[in-house]
């Protein structure tokens, strides 16, 4: 394939006139798109927004017009919080709902080479039925589809309880630094680091020697805090009453998807910045498709990772010489000693987990007929045989431990955030999570170790009512496109 050269602004604009028709209004919130260098525009069917980037800054915006309503107007990360608030307005309209960070969100997007010409950002209520889509969806810019719980514990950690503040999910990296006491050189923790140090969650940097993160995909942060409060997830009820926890929650950055937030979180770069723009692109130096988030491609997903990025594991090897770390079940795993995808790359395999009627800690009555809650399960059993092989021993426990659970994904996707099975993956992860803890506890250097868990996105119940495909519509008015990870839109016709 050849290299793919950005659209013209007539082929935008003849998108744009299928994109932004009433017709496709119930799927698609918005659609931004990148004119020129540091200017950005942001239309839906009510309106639109024109914004640049000041100069010398990459995070400050200014507003240059707005015709009819701006679909950005609200920015309110406290919008929805709680399991209440969210309930009560299911399948939010634009109108209703909120895009936290919304100018910065575009613009990081914008600044990767291989940015799409357009990006759609689809509604809250869109059910991907046509591509095999579940009740329960992730991936746009809306409040609830963006925030991820986060939880800090243990060693170093004010112990503030619940809190009413929130962050974004590029600020738990260099935050987590702190506990460690790394040491910020030329105003940064990380080489490549957008987010900033979430003050109120120090209580004595530099006190923890053991790091430990924990990520449950795609848990819906209003969720697992009402779960834990109820008792049906203890150990994440400990891991609260033990430090801090941001109820407004952790947002995901553009696209809110998978691999481009598991790498935010472990970088503290927004995706247009670390290399992993989405779970597919296309990169437009070749024209050919990229496809990070897939078992076939989760162990050399890092080679599209920017090499002038680092991770918290070379952060905590330059902060602490000598010092091991460890990768479990994680596709960013650029500087760990011991990793997942490291064995698959050097031909071996973790020990494989037992069948499903044998597994720990699995709620049976979902493990057996569902194939994506059995994998999972059976898939976040072998994190913790892993990370007990890793503690276990004479050899002094990892400086930092990262851990990918993917069960609570599996789940919120198939029955949506607020099923039965939704409830059944976090009661199973916490069983999990508990073992860890007794791991830890084993080793006996519990109070030297500081622990985090987050996830890479939220989820939020879509309305299987509300289905369709602009492909379609772009299709049928004849503009040829490639659509890469659902709302990457590569405009290839004349």
């Amino acid at each position: 394939m050849s290299a793919l050269s950005p659209a013209t602004p007539d082929r935008r604009d003849r998108a744009l006139e299928v994109l932004l028709a009433r017709d496709l209004e119930p799927i698609v919130d918005m659609v931004g798109w990148s004119p020129a260098p540091d200017l950005y525009e942001v239309a839906s069917a009510d309106g639109s927004v024109r914004f640049r980037r000041e100069a010398g800054r990459a995070d400050a915006f200014v507003v240059e017009a707005v015709a009819g309503k701006n679909p950005l107007a609200l920015q309110d990360q406290t919008h929805f919080v709680g399991l209440g608030a969210e309930r009560a307005t299911p399948h939010p309209r634009r109108d209703q709902n909120s895009y936290p960070n919304g100018f910065e969100q575009f613009a990081q997007l914008f600044d990767h080479p291989s940015a799409p010409d357009l990006c759609v950002i689809h509604s809250a209520s869109h059910y991907w039925g046509d591509q095999g889509g579940h009740l329960g969806e992730h991936g746009s810019l809306g409040v609830v589809q963006a925030r991820a719980p986060f939880i800090v514990a243990g060693a170093g950690v004010a112990k503030l309880g619940m809190v009413e503040l929130g962050c974004r999910l590029i600020d738990v990296a260099p935050t987590v630094l702190g506990l460690l006491g790394v040491v910020p050189a030329d105003g940064r923790l990380l080489s490549a680091q957008d987010g900033v140090v979430v003050e109120p969650v120090l209580g004595e940097p530099g006190a923890a020697r053991h790091l430990i993160g924990l990520l449950w995909d795609g848990a819906n942060a209003n969720v697992l805090y009402d779960l834990a409060r109820r008792g049906v997830a203890p150990n994440v009820a400990r891991l609260i009453a033990d430090g801090t926890t941001l109820r407004h929650g952790a947002l995901a950055s553009l696209p809110t998807v998978t691999l481009a937030n598991h790498t935010g979180i472990l970088t503290g770069a927004h995706p247009g910045h670390h290399g992993i723009l989405h779970n597919a692109w296309v990169d437009r130096a070749s024209g050919q498709q990229v496809v990070t988030n897939s078992p076939s491609t989760w162990a050399t997903s890092m080679q599209w990772l920017n090499p002038t990025v680092e991770t918290l594991h070379h952060a905590v090897k330059r902060r602490i010489p000598g010092a091991r770390t460890a990768s479990i079940n994680e596709p960013c795993d650029a500087g760990a000693d011991y990793s997942t995808f490291g064995l698959v790359r050097n031909g071996e395999r973790p020990m494989p987990p037992p069948g499903p009627d044998d597994l720990p800690d699995a709620t049976a009555r979902f493990v057996r007929p569902h194939k994506d809650y059995r994998w999972a399960s059976r898939t976040d059993h072998s994190a913790v045989d892993q990370f007990l092989g890793v503690w276990g021993g004479d050899a002094v426990p990892p400086a930092f431990t990262w851990v990918n659970f993917t069960l609570t994904d599996s789940a919120f996707h198939e029955g949506g955030p607020y099923s039965e099975m939704a409830e059944s993956a976090v009661r199973d992860s916490d069983a999990r999570l508990g073992r860890i803890l007794e791991a830890v506890e084993r080793a006996g250097v519990f109070e030297d170790c500081a622990f985090f868990l987050v996830a890479d996105h939220g989820m939020e119940e879509s309305d299987p009512e509300v289905g369709g495909d602009w492909d379609r519509a772009l299709a049928e008015a004849g503009v040829p496109c490639r659509d890469e990870g659902y709302g990457f839109l590569y405009l290839t016709g004349g």
